[in-house]
């Protein structure tokens, strides 16, 4: 029923309007005026008012010609989209089923059954109308996202200020936010003070205290102070951009499951239309006269599509997807939405998942002979990381600036994810990476719970760092909660020492801790655990976690601190640092599955139950088409129960034991 405007119109990526479109200046439409901006309302509204009235016209017992056209006017304004939709489609050798509903109505009509016919149409019209407004509910709820990016921006320069489109802006630009101004590029405070508000990117419901250093979201919209914000991303790259681009393409892809129902759907229609021909020719051939063999061929064509059951898959994972969406957790895909709810075991990484990514230095430990003081050795490993993305160089670079060193340039800068990098600075070659467990400076650090690196200059040693970094505040309940959905506690996989990775893992309730992994380790243990019979949920941030990504059933990226190699390779992204929105993810689409099921047995109860009624007794046109119509409409909204708020739970942790 409508099934192209449903599955494919749901395509928000089909109507949607660029990132940088100005908001709307007028309030918006209510559901009323929404509903009639669809041509599918107006259509099926045209229809319904001639039906209406040619039967009341019928009724009063006026004669054919005046309310004759009336009836052809609402099988024409309700039937001649499907009607054209199915014509192409026969054209390129496939069997569009909403076809089947036209020519049902067309052989009442043939048969003397005008009034029969035109209310099937009426019924179908209305019901693709009200499905296509369901449809537009899942794309307003993406849509909106594109209202937040502001169409202009104050620029300041050299010369004084100017307003300029956002889409100009470059990295580097220095903005002016105006109090009560929306943010108009991902940039991070120069000077001022103020709060944002950034529920609709990140999914924090108050707003956060801004100030000089503190990273801010194009689209996010200021509080009462002024702020001076450098640019730190092009505007096609901001987050709100790369939200849109992530639900744009989620909305192209199809799940598993509804790819094999579509692979099926053209063998069923073709074999609808051979029932159908013996339904209507077995009576003839036994002397039954037209009428009474067309008539139930007719309800059979109609109650034997398979409408219902080509829209079971789509809504519940378009509405979680959006859902998600809203709540700054970014599914790339409805496959990935349906494979999130398959997971049974999950690994997480340490550094910028379990903990807030961001350490700080607690110990600089220059080596007896090298020459150099805490300082010195802080600064040449502060030049060696300044190119570098991962948690533990921006901390090196952090504390030389804190402490006011020279940072000097960085040449042949390499980094071998889970190593470490090298650079050449002042003519040495200086190598920042892993201390080895029998480095004699290690233990120290190390009985610490620290993370440890060493630095080396020209392959000599030159002294050790110490690094602590904290635990997110959520982290306890979010693994819990993971425990709880999967039945098994986490895997804990780091590169780090085994006793920094105990700390946490003691923390956050975890038992089965793997440290010291370099980046194909983890990829081990993940494959590891899939031997076994489990699908694996890996969650991460670096590019060190990016073949662990790849490698799991499913991967979920920390996305504001994460590296773009994650961000890439992974199936979802959350936007914000909060651990807790991965169980509610993960319950998310497991609630996503179940309504595919459901969907699944309310579509195939209604075709049974109304093709049993037909074969084995009299089933009424009229009777038969409100109900077909009544399971599609049915099992579209039942799909659209996940765009309500309250679809999503995060922090709320099942009993013990449960799978969902």
């Amino acid at each position: 029923m409508s099934l192209h405007v449903f599955l494919y119109g749901a395509g928000v990526s089909t109507t949607l309007t660029p990132v940088r479109s100005p908001a709307p200046a007028h309030p918006a439409p209510s559901h009323r005026t929404r509903a009639l901006a669809l041509p599918e309302a107006r259509w099926a509204l045209a229809s319904t008012a001639a039906f209406l009235l040619a039967l009341a016209l019928d009724l009063a017992g006026l004669p054919w010609w005046a309310y004759g056209p009336l009836y052809a006017l609402a099988y024409a304004t309700g039937g001649w989209e499907p009607a054209l939709v199915g014509l192409r489609a026969l054209r390129e050798r496939t069997l569009d089923v909403d076809l089947l509903m036209i020519v049902a109505a067309l052989g009442a009509a043939a048969i003397g059954q005008v009034l029969d016919g035109a209310l099937l149409i009426v019924i179908f019209a209305t019901s693709g109308a009200l499905e296509a407004l369901a449809t537009a509910r899942t794309a307003d709820s993406v849509r909106g996202l594109l209202d937040l990016a502001p169409a202009l921006a104050t620029r300041v320069t050299e010369n004084g200020e100017e307003t300029v489109p956002t889409s100009e802006l470059a990295v580097g630009d220095v903005l002016l936010i105006r109090p009560g101004e929306r943010i108009g590029a991902d940039g991070r405070v120069l000077d001022g003070a103020s709060e944002a508000d950034q529920a609709t990117i990140t999914g924090e419901p108050l707003p956060v205290a801004k100030g000089p250093g503190d990273e801010v979201f194009a689209g996010t919209l200021n509080g009462t102070g002024a702020l001076r914000v450098r640019v730190e991303r092009d505007p096609a790259d901001s987050v709100i951009a790369r939200i849109v681009t992530l639900v744009e393409e989620a909305s192209r892809t199809k799940a598993p499951t509804q790819l094999f129902i579509e692979k099926i759907e053209q063998r069923y229609a073709v074999g609808i239309v051979i029932a159908t021909l013996a339904v209507f020719g077995v009576p003839m051939l036994f002397g039954a006269d037209l009428t009474e063999a067309l008539l139930p061929a007719m309800t059979f064509m109609i109650v034997a599509s398979p409408c219902a059951v080509v829209l079971a898959t789509m809504p519940p994972l378009l509405s979680a997807i959006a859902n998600a969406g809203r709540h700054g957790v970014l599914v790339k895909s409805a496959v990935a939405m349906e494979r999130l709810g398959e997971v049974d075991a999950v690994a997480l990484d340490k550094t910028g998942t379990l903990t807030e990514g961001a350490p700080e230095i607690s110990a600089v430990r220059p080596l007896p002979g090298s020459g150099l003081t805490p300082d010195a050795l802080l600064a040449l490993a502060a030049a060696a990381e300044h190119p570098s993305e991962h948690p533990l160089g921006r901390a090196v670079v952090r504390a030389a600036k804190e402490r006011g060193l020279r940072i000097a340039e960085a040449r042949d800068f390499v980094a071998v994810p889970g190593r470490g990098v090298t650079a050449v600075v002042e003519g040495r070659v200086i190598e920042v990476g892993r201390a080895d467990l029998d480095f004699p400076d290690a233990g120290a650090g190390r009985s610490e719970a620290a993370t440890v690196v060493l630095v080396t200059g020209d392959g000599a040693p030159l002294g050790t760092l110490a690094l602590t970094d904290r635990l997110r505040p959520h982290a306890p309940a979010a693994t819990a909660a993971l425990t709880a959905l999967t039945g098994t506690a986490p895997v804990l996989l780091t590169g780090d020492n085994a006793r920094a990775a105990a700390r946490v893992a003691e923390a956050t309730g975890l038992v089965d801790v793997r440290a010291d992994l370099l980046p194909e380790g983890k990829v081990d243990a993940v494959r590891e655990l899939q031997d076994a019979g489990r699908k694996v949920l890996f969650v991460g941030d670096g590019v060190n976690d990016a073949p662990a990504l790849a490698a799991a059933h499913s991967g979920i990226a920390m996305g504001r601190a994460g590296a773009d190699l994650a961000l890439e390779t992974a199936d979802a992204v959350v936007v914000r640092d909060e651990l807790a929105t991965v169980p509610a993810v993960v319950r998310l689409s497991r609630a996503a599955r179940r309504l595919v099921l459901q969907n699944l047995v309310i579509a195939g109860t209604f075709i049974t139950g109304l093709v049993l009624w037909d074969l084995l007794g009299h089933l009424p046109l009229p009777l038969g088409v409100a109900g077909h119509e009544g399971s599609t409409v049915l099992v579209g909204l039942n799909g659209l129960r996940l765009l309500r708020a309250s679809a999503w739970r995060p922090g709320q942790v099942p009993l013990q034991g449960t799978r969902g």
